[in-house]
């Protein structure tokens, strides 16, 4: 049955047709989808494959590697990020080899959309020395899944397949089983002991690495003939055109589209296996031109592998933009001068002074990324700063809380876990200086168990003082509600053993832990103070406050039970500072600006803002009807 699928769907439809039998994840956008996927077609087609959302990518793979390595067909899918936590597994991989086929799905983020930075995974790969597959859509995501997992079984090699976000967003119809089928063959003999490869010495992991380059020479062999690489639009007589194109990923795509528009024609060479490149096949379409376009995102993988880049242009000579996403605009920009560099002619753009006028008529107003109407983050963050004010130096972290920059409440994120690192380096660098201002750092529940425990211990050890806030709203919210340890149910909504965030702080040695919910404003700034004075105290330390409070769109449950609708009063005199201190997106600030109203389709009614308005405009709806 034909059926329109998401990108993300459709590798995981890839995996669950090729017979995986393991598959780990751990959420980011854009590949958050892939392991319901999982869960979604196994059940559908009747398969046996254990899902899980592990605690960090490093954990992930690790899990599916164990899988491969006891013959098990496995994969674990993250976002382009998530692959650096697990490095240092992928490294050591390639050269130990697997059994039972594993594939590692890095999601890329050009531009970047959600992410602190658009590194490329191909060159992740290349470094690590992992064949890559490169897709250019759903479909062909679907056939380079089943694809990978084939050839890390012939060569025994993990295999990288790398969607961008547009092909793991994009939709298409894909040929979708309806019934439930016999699952491939694969290994079940269960893990074999063979320490010379499993637990290599440095002496052995030399013999390993050539053995490494011996497979990776075989595979680009057997990619000089795959048929995931193609040219399009090829001339039939082999003479010297003025301009060729190499692209790949969903780039190929814009590019026949943006030729189309421009209504002109150059041959394509679509390359689907961007590492190792077929670099006979790339060589032999080059002498055919006088310049050739190399279109890749994020950045410069196949361009780099060119032997010989004397007729070649692209990210490395800044013909394309060395920087943000391919879009089709900047396609068709880069491709209209490359034509006609090389001579060819190209029609004026077409006239949009109709459509243009149209889109400026709508006079949309852009709007910045804010946290959801009844957010605990807000709540804890606007205390947070009520009660330290604007020159305490706040740590922040990777999560929904990242939007807390916009209440200025937020001073500084790197990565994953780096709040407790930064705040433990900035305590230090305090004591060389005099520096004494206050430190609260900032750091999400499913972040604090990916990578805040290790900080944390190195904190408690090295003696630093600051107060920690862990903003638990009980899932991994940012994207999509999946669970943490610190639930008590799996990816598949099993039964499981539930991790207790306190707990573990004690087990770090920190003295002073305090669990508090951000709604309760006047006792929750009370018990900052307190934290405090606990990190300033002789016989004190490091403090951590957990703020508990379910994320609304995951646990609405609080709020219903004890809703308070408020209402803005004739007083308010529109200063602004409820909607810029506090930035609920309930509160709006009327066009004339003479005030505040609230936007009762998306208010929740959870009174928060009632404490921001200082001048004490905002109040309960039933205290108004009281006095009426």
């Amino acid at each position: 049955m034909t059926q329109l699928l998401l990108g993300n769907d459709a590798i995981a439809l890839g995996m669950v047709q090729s017979g995986c039998r393991v598959m780990t994840a751990y959420p980011g956008t854009p590949s958050s989808e892939i392991l319901a996927g999982v869960v979604k077609f196994k059940k559908k087609l009747g398969r046996e494959i254990y899902t899980e959302w592990s605690a960090s990518e490093k954990v992930a793979f690790e899990v599916a590697l164990a899988a491969s390595w006891s013959g098990l067909r496995a994969a674990t899918a993250m976002k382009q990020v998530g692959l650096n936590v697990a490095a240092d597994p992928l490294f050591s991989a390639a050269y130990t080899g697997v059994v039972g086929g594993f594939v590692i799905v890095p999601c890329d983020d050009p531009g970047p959309m959600s992410s602190q930075t658009e590194q490329d995974s191909r060159l992740m790969a290349l470094t690590a020395k992992v064949p890559v597959f490169d897709p250019s859509t759903p479909a062909e995501a679907l056939a380079m899944t089943q694809a990978a997992f084939e050839l890390s079984e012939r060569h025994c090699l993990p295999v990288i397949l790398r969607p961008t976000t547009r092909v793991c967003h994009a939709v298409q119809s894909v040929d979708v089983p309806t019934a439930p089928a016999a699952a491939p063959n694969g290994h079940n003999a269960g893990f074999k002991k063979d320490p010379q490869r499993w637990a290599a010495t440095p002496v052995f992991r030399l013999k390993l690495h050539n053995e490494l380059n011996a497979k990776l020479a075989d595979i680009e062999a057997e990619f000089e003939a795959s048929p995931l690489n193609y040219s399009v639009n090829q001339p039939s007589a082999i003479s010297h055109q003025p301009l060729g194109i190499i692209a790949s990923g969903v780039v190929f795509t814009t590019a026949q589209e943006a030729l189309a528009e421009l209504g002109a024609e150059a041959p394509i060479l679509k390359i689907g296996t961007p590492f190792p490149l077929p670099r006979k096949r790339a060589m032999e379409f080059i002498a055919q031109f006088e310049r050739v376009l190399v279109l890749e995102e994020p950045d410069a993988c196949i361009e780099l592998q060119i032997p010989d880049r004397t007729r070649v242009n692209g990210r490395l000579d800044g013909t394309v933009p060395n920087a943000g996403e391919l879009s089709p605009e900047i396609v068709m920009s880069v491709l209209a001068e490359a034509l006609d560099r090389a001579g060819l002619p190209v029609p004026p753009p077409p006239d949009d002074a109709a459509l243009s006028a149209i889109v400026q008529s709508l006079k949309i107003a852009p709007r910045r990324p804010r946290l959801c109407p009844g957010c605990s983050h807000r709540s804890a963050m606007f205390t947070m700063k009520r009660t330290f004010g604007p020159n305490a130096i706040y740590p922040g972290d990777i999560g929904c809380y990242s939007l807390g920059t916009n209440l200025r409440a937020i001073d500084t994120f790197v990565d994953m876990g780096a709040a407790v690192t930064m705040a433990t380096g900035f305590y230090q660098a305090g004591r060389i200086t005099g520096d004494k201002r206050p430190i609260v750092a900032l750091i999400g529940d499913s972040t604090f168990i990916h990578s805040g425990i290790v900080p944390l211990a190195n904190a408690v050890h090295t003696g630093a003082r600051f107060v920690l806030l862990v903003l638990d709203n009980h899932t991994t919210a940012m994207t999509g509600t999946q669970p943490t340890p610190a639930n008590d149910y799996t990816a598949e909504g099993d039964i499981a053993t539930k991790i207790s965030i306190p707990d573990i702080v004690r087990a770090c040695g920190v003295k002073f832990v305090a669990v508090a919910d951000p709604y309760d404003q006047e006792p929750f700034k009370a018990l900052l103070e307190e934290a405090q004075a606990f990190t300033r105290a002789p016989e004190g330390g490091l403090a951590v406050i957990i703020a508990d409070r379910p994320c609304v769109l995951y646990d609405d449950s609080p709020i219903e039970a004890n809703p308070i609708p408020v209402v803005v009063t004739e007083d308010c005199d529109g200063c602004r500072y409820c909607v810029e201190a506090f930035e609920c997106p309930a509160l709006v600030l009327r066009a004339d600006k003479s005030r505040v109203d609230i936007d009762y389709r998306i208010c929740v009614e959870c009174g928060q803002c009632i404490d921001a308005c200082y001048k004490g405009f905002i109040v309960p709806q039933m205290s108004v009807v009281s006095t009426q």
